[in-house]
């Protein structure tokens, strides 16, 4: 064995061994307990960063530990293929997307190998290749058969220069990305599915989600927004109609002073129609409609309005209010009006302030009289009604039920359940997508493509010019088609699907990835589904999770798999940072993670990446850092080829240590201290950087031991070495795994059981008693482990420091800590 560790041939051979011996392969195997272990697959983008390399290297650790246990494990990799990126390279580099994704897919795979991560490559999919999105199309046609896939008109975003939609990514500060042209918005026919159908099945499964971040589960439900409260009819004055309006607070109705309307709304034509306000109020909608949604309905965006020439009359009081149209409404929830009750809503308040408008109080606190015109802010909080006839007196829950009652009684309002959560837009007017497999023909109307004729495939053959429609749009050999229902001419949706739908199922297909009868095996899916630990990204939380689950539950709902929930246990990493920055190219601060493998290798880059920080937390950079984590690596290199050839000759397997002496038993406990410490960490709470820690301490522990003996104990420093290599291969799988092989082993270290601790190992033959005076540390004693309470006091009180402090001193209590203090209160 070297005495230097040569990190390149080590980490090429073994990548080699491994690869060709199939070594991460799995399979269904009812004899095992499975591990579905999974990373987010990246976009290929040609290159990793140093958050591909944090996130990989957990999941890889998980995944060989789980091997280690005895566990049957899955651990696939693919690539989220479709997508914008795609579509602009190939306008900046005169490129097909088709070819620019498969060049990087090859070399970020080259890299990942690089890495040597753990994949069962054979497993490997991509969502741009027509064997997987032929799936994601029949997904498509199930969702349209169960009313769950609709097509209406919808908001979208237009660059009136490239004359063509654009997705939310492509609109940089409300201009094109491409041109830099204003966009605008514009109603289009577009395709959605139906989540809303599962929004209380995505709120009442959180239950399935204990071992998901607690801060995951408030974002998603917050998302989802759902809300309970009474839609109330309000009369128009000056029209034959109804204004709508849903409100979680219908008992402060007595405090609505105004009504508020979104820019869309319907109405907004008809109240301002020949009244002397309307060209102020429609220059005022025009604008609006030219801003983003999320920017004007932010709570720091200025609240701003103007006012209809129109009034509504509160049902409950017959008060005529007047109709305002306002840019912190939208219509996307509820109804897209509110009444405005300015005393118990800081945004109302806020208007009400700006507008001059009436502020009525209608709760409050038990022991205070407030008054609109004195307030200074909302008052918010609980408290009983007040100037609110019938619900006068009461509290607010009281008057949310009796008023509520009274208004289904007395056909003013009725109870309605409400949500954020929108429908899913899934159109996307891009070339480079899952096509939409759904036909137009003039006598049939929508068709769908029947499932037999999947895949819908993407031609290859067209032009990008970054101007006009997506090429799709233009390429007649793909849009013309004959009906599947009368044979009649017919023409292809040229939209393609938002690349969240080919990432919701992607977890399922990498179970049968190469099944063309059906879209999984449903044996193998109940024997691998759900995912055990799925590791990603925070910026996920949201869409992408939301998505999966909501697939998951339609797809469960299909028959096809038990599970309804697709992630057990969720860890969302944190990211790279360097100079307290995300690692950006404008910034500079971008390190490679080739060149830190090629200076350093592949087991220090992981080690080093997995010991900085815990990994829910983001990760500083550092050089020194690195370089630490190389040396380490070398430290246990130098400890094994030190002693290498006495350990061969040992049967460590049958080793039985016994009649050891005090510095041995030292190192014993050591041992056994580290192998419950990295198994707990690594099973139970996924501390890497603690895991690394407890190996360490154990190296230091061979050291020191090896320094303090003049002849060691030979068996007992392979059980040693042995150990630590074991608990160390997870991290450093290369450097083990030669280690392993160098000590006579002939199989993969990574086929090895993991090893367990001995409790008894762990017990202590004397620990160290802390002594107290009147509280103050005055001196440390070493005793038995069982030593009495009363051997103890003496054996303290027998110290000569004690007896220093004792003199002339009388001792009034003794309070003994078992096994950790004894303190000697003196006068």
């Amino acid at each position: 064995m070297q005495e230097y560790y040569n990190f390149k041939d080590v980490e090429e051979k073994w990548q080699q061994h491994w690869e060709e011996n199939d070594l991460f392969e799995s399979a269904l195997n009812l004899d095992k307990p499975e591990y579905y272990t999974l990373e987010m697959f990246p976009y290929p983008s040609g290159n990793l960063h140093m958050g591909h390399v944090r996130v990989y290297s957990i999941g890889d650790v998980i995944a060989r530990f789980k091997r280690m246990q005895g566990y049957n494990v899955l651990h696939p990799m693919g690539w989220d293929a479709f997508g914008l990126p795609a579509e602009n390279a190939a306008i900046e580099r005169d490129i097909h997307p088709n070819n620019w994704t498969w060049d990087n897919i090859a070399n970020m795979k080259k890299q990942l190998e690089s890495l040597g991560i753990s994949y069962d490559w054979d497993r490997e999919v991509a969502t741009c290749h027509p064997d997987y999105y032929k799936w994601t199309q029949w997904l498509f046609l199930q969702l349209y058969k169960q009313g769950l896939a609709y097509k209406e008109a919808a908001s979208v975003n237009w660059c009136p220069g490239c004359e063509t939609v654009l997705a939310n990514e492509q609109v940089v500060n409300d201009a094109c990305e491409r041109c830099d042209t204003e966009v605008i918005e514009k109603n289009l026919a577009q395709w959605f599915f139906k989540i809303t159908d599962y929004a209380d099945d995505l709120l009442a499964d959180h239950e399935l989600l204990e071992e998901w971040p607690e801060r995951v589960k408030i974002m998603q439900r917050n998302w989802i927004g759902r809300s309970e409260g009474v839609e109330i009819k309000f009369p128009l004055e000056e029209l034959d109609e109804e204004l709508e309006v849903f409100t979680t607070r219908p008992d402060t109705i007595y405090g609505a002073t105004y009504m508020v309307l979104a820019p869309g709304h319907p109405l907004v034509k008809e109240l301002v129609a020949g009244n002397e306000e309307e060209e102020e109020v429609l220059n005022f909608v025009a604008e609006m409609e030219e801003k983003d949604e999320e920017e004007r309905t932010s709570p720091e965006s200025e609240k701003i309005g103007v006012f209809t020439g129109s009034y509504a009359i509160n049902p409950m009081t017959e008060e005529r209010i007047p109709i305002l149209v306002a840019n912190y409404v939208l219509m996307g929830y509820g109804t897209g009006a509110i009444m405005a009750v300015p005393a118990h809503d800081q945004r109302d308040f806020d208007f009400a302030k700006k507008y001059d408008l009436e502020i009525k109080v209608v709760v409050e606190p038990e022991d205070k009289d407030l008054s609109g015109e004195t307030l200074e802010e909302a008052y918010t909080e609980d408290g009983l009604l007040v100037n609110s006839d019938i619900l006068n007196g009461l509290d607010v829950e009281a008057a949310f039920e009796k008023i509520a009652n009274y208004m289904e009684e007395n056909n003013i309002g009725s109870r309605q359940v409400n949500y954020r959560l929108r429908d899913w837009l899934v159109s996307r007017q891009r070339y480079w997508g899952t096509p939409i497999p759904v036909v137009y023909c003039d006598e049939c109307g929508v068709v769908p493509v029947p499932e037999e004729e999947l895949p819908v495939e993407l031609p290859t053959d067209v032009k990008f010019t970054g101007a006009g429609e997506s090429p799709l749009a233009q390429a007649d050999d793909f849009i013309s088609t004959t009906c599947p229902e009368c044979g009649a001419n017919a023409k292809r949706e040229t939209d393609t699907m938002d690349t969240f739908v080919d990432s919701s199922w992607y977890f399922l297909r990498y179970i049968d990835p190469k099944n063309d009868d059906e879209i999984f095996d449903s044996k193998k899916a109940n024997y691998w589904m759900n995912v055990d630990q799925y590791i990603g990204g925070i910026e996920h939380a949201i869409l992408h999770l939301l998505y999966a689950r909501f697939f998951m539950k339609f797809i469960s709902d299909l028959g096809l798999v038990e599970a309804r929930e697709p992630f057990e246990k969720l860890l969302a990493q944190g990211m790279v940072l360097k100079d307290g920055a995300k690692m950006s190219k404008s910034k500079g601060n971008v390190v490679d993670p080739m060149e830190i493998i090629d200076k350093y290798g592949a087991d220090t880059a992981r080690l080093f990446i997995l010991f900085a920080a815990p990994p829910e937390k983001d990760l500083e950079w550092s050089d020194e850092g690195v370089e630490g984590a190389s040396r380490f690596l070398n430290r246990v290199w130098r400890l094994a080829s030190d002693y290498v050839e006495q350990i061969k000759e040992l049967d460590l397997d049958n080793i039985e240590l016994s009649d050891l002496d005090k510095k041995e038993a030292e190192l014993n406990r050591e041992i056994h201290q580290a192998i419950k410490k990295v198994s707990a960490d690594l099973d139970e709470r996924k501390n890497f950087n603690t895991a690394i820690s407890a190996v360490m301490e154990l190296v230091n522990a061979i050291y020191s031991y090896l320094n303090d003996v003049e002849e060691e104990n030979v068996e007992l420093l392979g059980t040693a070495i042995k150990t630590t290599i074991l608990l160390l291969a997870p991290f450093a799988p290369h450097m083990t795994e030669e280690i392993w092989f160098e000590l006579g082993y002939g199989d993969s270290i990574h086929q090895q059981e993991w090893p367990d601790y001995d409790e008894e190992a762990l017990k202590k033959d004397e620990i160290t008693i802390v002594v107290q005076i009147n509280g103050k540390v005055r001196d440390r004693v070493e005793v038995d482990a069982d030593i009495s309470e009363e051997d103890l006091k003496e054996t303290v009180l027998s110290q000569d420091k004690v007896q220093e402090y004792l003199e002339d001193k009388e001792v009034v209590k003794t309070i003994v800590v078992p096994k950790k203090l004894v303190n000697l209160v003196i006068k």
